[in-house]
């Protein structure tokens, strides 16, 4: 039989369902019965889906027992969603919501790809009360589906690729290119990139003053750490201006409310529902009450995180500092080893708890999921990024002379036998004095360097160049070291449909892509952004480091999405919800640590003449309770009184930036007459402008028809004039 298929006309396949009916039982009668299931559950799944108008094939996938079932939709369905999804945004009130009556002319305004895997993906996964078919992976009715996923276009990342890594040099993205990421991806990627362009151009400022400000030797500035703040708060609140004009240019401004309830949601049928379709609903105050029961384990979690954190922080700020035993030279890599061993594992065990607690909210919407779970993930990552730096500010510095003390004197005086005193003098430094002066001056700003450059270089060697190593490994794994490989002809494939089976591959390879997750990509320029806002008063060029980061950022994740991730399952957006609450809560932090940062470290605080030149080394040699009183209480009240500066100038710079970016803006106006041009035109249909006159008669009474007939007002105006 000839082949149906083109090497350049591959078939259009909407969305492909990873089922998987591998059992890992052990006896024959439960594999025999592990395999009736799966052959049950396979079939109800073709029937719903073939039931509901849509094609639906399956072919074997590359693991023991997975099937690739390709789903296409016809086109007559596609306009169904079409139309009903504009019937829920008109009922809705969203600004881009036409008339449902109003047919839509493809020619003009053509279906973007996103838009049908969108509609697709959102029919199949919804509830059967919302018009779904409730597939759902993982779900309780289909277990053995692992995922749903969308193949990648070829042509258009090929061109997205070249165009920011050859022509495009600087850091701006055009709306044209976004609607281009938008027509592919969404508008939840469309977004993102939006944000991550935005910030990059937002850091030209901060990259130039610190510079000028590393250049003359001025960490601790007041006045660079002042404009750090001012400029950290005016981008937040003009990036919230941002994503409201694009929402509005993209039309989907509000479209939480569209939102399809989670298939998750189990709503309590117990109570009254306002709507007669709704299958329950679940109280605001129950969840909220779910809520606030997470909050002791997860601060149970911060504790215990914060103490290992710290006991990894001690022992390598202090202890390796004065170990003189064998092995010296390699004790230095031991707290990161220790960091490498137990922080990871602990940050997945509360993953998994995160992930469980906010289930058990039973949020309605996969937003609210989405910003509850990114909220719980997100508080445990800023303690891993920021508690070394604040440990070595406030406490390190401060402090060292006296926690080293109390540690030489925990390894020495507590020896009981003379042999023990000389097995630990052999081991650790005896002589207190030089022990007390093995503390690294510089090491706040080693610490902004590691984690401004270092970290970042390896963030993106582990995000682009390692897969592709580990595909080149596991090639030669599968090809062998002289690069044969044995092709396998399937039944279902014969020799001769070379175009079907060289499709059928490259949908292979891209199930065996890993899903792609923003949540990663936000934190860590969220992450960054903390850097540069709250620390960067340590070392002024971290700015600059962070520009140059995300010069490659941008271009690293165009090529992670397009050649080492799943295809982005498109989200409508209109905001990058909990992240941006994230940045405006570290504006927040900024102004403390920033104003304590400078009162305790600034040159030339006590004064330019003294020999003491900042108000920690007038605490050197200085007991715990006077540094204490001195130094970090004052630091305290200061930060306290920076955090009221906070909010005055919070409230001036959201004015500002309102009234010179929002008011009068085409968007402004959009948003203000989409909503009454969609009820005008609603009102013309209703026929609202004509009125039958032909069934209504005059009810007046004959009776005052000479009182309405007769008008006094001509005649007292000409006696008026005839009197003057």
């Amino acid at each position: 039989m000839a082949s149906n298929f083109e090497a350049s006309n591959p078939p259009d396949v909407d969305l492909i369902l990873v089922f998987s009916a591998n059992s890992r039982t052990l006896s024959k009668q439960e594999a025999v019965e592990e395999a009736r299931n799966a052959q049950d559950e396979y079939n109800r799944l073709i029937q719903i889906l073939t039931k509901a108008g849509l094609r639906a094939t399956g072919r074997r996938g590359l693991a023991h027992g997975q099937i690739l079932l390709l789903v296409q939709t016809p086109w007559d369905k596609i306009t169904k969603l079409v139309q009903r999804e504009r019937h829920s945004d008109f009922l809705i009130g969203l600004p881009s919501a036409s008339l449902p009556s109003n047919v839509r002319d493809f020619t003009t305004d053509p279906l973007s790809p996103a838009d049908r895997i969108r509609l697709v993906h959102t029919y199949i996964t919804s509830s059967a009360l919302e018009g779904g078919l409730g597939i759902v992976p993982g779900a309780q009715a289909w277990p053995r589906l692992e995922s749903i996923m969308a193949l990648h276009s070829h042509k258009f990342n090929d061109t997205w690729l070249q165009s920011w890594t050859r022509r495009q040099i600087g850091f701006g993205i055009g709306f044209k290119e976004l609607e281009g990421l938008r027509y592919q991806f969404g508008e939840s990627v469309a977004l993102y990139f939006s944000f991550l362009s935005s910030y990059a151009q937002s850091l030209i400022f901060p990259a130039a003053l610190g510079l000028l400000f590393f250049w003359y030797g001025a960490p601790y500035s007041p006045i660079y750490s002042t404009i750090i703040v001012l400029w950290s708060i005016t981008f937040v609140e003009w990036w919230r201006i941002r994503e409201r004009i694009l929402s509005v240019r993209w039309g989907s401004r509000g479209a939480l409310k569209v939102e399809v309830r989670r298939p998750q949601f189990r709503g309590d049928t117990t109570g009254k529902t306002v709507d007669t379709n709704d299958a329950g609903t679940f109280p605001w105050w129950k969840r909220e009450l779910r809520m606030v029961a997470s909050v002791p384990v997860i601060t149970f979690f911060a504790a215990v995180l914060a103490a290992l954190l710290t006991g990894i922080f001690v022992f390598e700020a202090f202890v390796t500092q004065i170990y003189t035993g064998p092995g010296r030279q390699y004790i230095s890599f031991s707290p990161t080893i220790l960091f490498i061993a137990l922080v990871p594992r602990l940050l997945a065990v509360y993953r998994s708890y995160a992930i469980r607690a906010t289930n058990w909210e039973n949020h309605l919407h996969q937003s609210t999921f989405d910003s509850s779970l990114t909220i719980k993930t997100f508080a445990l990552s800023a303690i891993v990024a920021y508690l070394g730096l604040a440990l070595s500010a406030f406490v390190y510095v401060p402090f060292h002379e006296t926690i080293m003390c109390a540690i030489h004197g925990w390894l020495f005086t507590g020896a009981e036998f003379v042999g023990e005193k000389e097995e630990a003098g052999g081991i650790f430094e005896a002589n207190l004095l030089k022990a007390r002066q093995k503390v690294n001056p510089s090491r706040l700003q080693d610490q902004m360097f590691a984690y401004t450059v270092t970290n970042q270089i390896i963030n993106f060697g582990l995000e682009v160049v390692l897969p592709f190593a580990l595909r080149g490994a596991n090639s030669v794994k599968a090809n062998g070291v002289n690069g044969k490989k044995k092709r396998v002809v399937f039944d279902d494939e014969k020799t001769g449909e070379k175009q079907e089976r060289e499709f059928l591959e490259y949908v292979r390879h891209q199930v065996a892509l890993p899903q792609y997750q923003l949540f990663d990509d936000y934190s860590e320029m969220v992450t960054q952004f903390g850097y540069v806002t709250a620390w960067s008063t340590i070392w002024p060029l971290a700015p600059l480091m962070a520009l140059f980061n995300n010069w490659f950022e941008l271009r690293g994740d165009a090529l992670k999405i397009s050649t080492h991730m799943r295809r982005p399952l498109p989200q409508r957006s209109d905001t990058i919800g909990p992240w941006l609450e994230s940045m405006a809560f570290i504006t927040w932090l900024a102004a403390l640590t920033n104003s304590a940062l400078v009162y305790l470290f600034e040159p030339g605080a006590i004064g330019s003449r003294a020999p003491i030149s900042t108000t920690l080394d007038a605490q050197v040699h200085t007991t715990f309770r006077e540094t204490y009183s001195n130094a970090i209480v004052p630091a305290l009240l200061i930060a306290l009184s920076a955090s009221h500066g906070y909010i005055l100038a919070r409230l001036l710079i959201r004015h500002i930036v309102e009234r010179f970016c929002w008011k009068g803006s085409r968007e402004e106006r959009v948003l203000e007459t989409a909503d009454r041009e969609v009820k005008a035109k609603y009102l013309e249909g209703l026929g609202g402008d004509q009125v039958n006159t032909t069934t209504q008669k005059d009810d007046l009474p004959p009776s005052h028809a000479a009182f309405w007939e007769r008008d006094d007002g001509m005649d007292e105006l000409a006696r008026a004039i005839k009197e003057a």
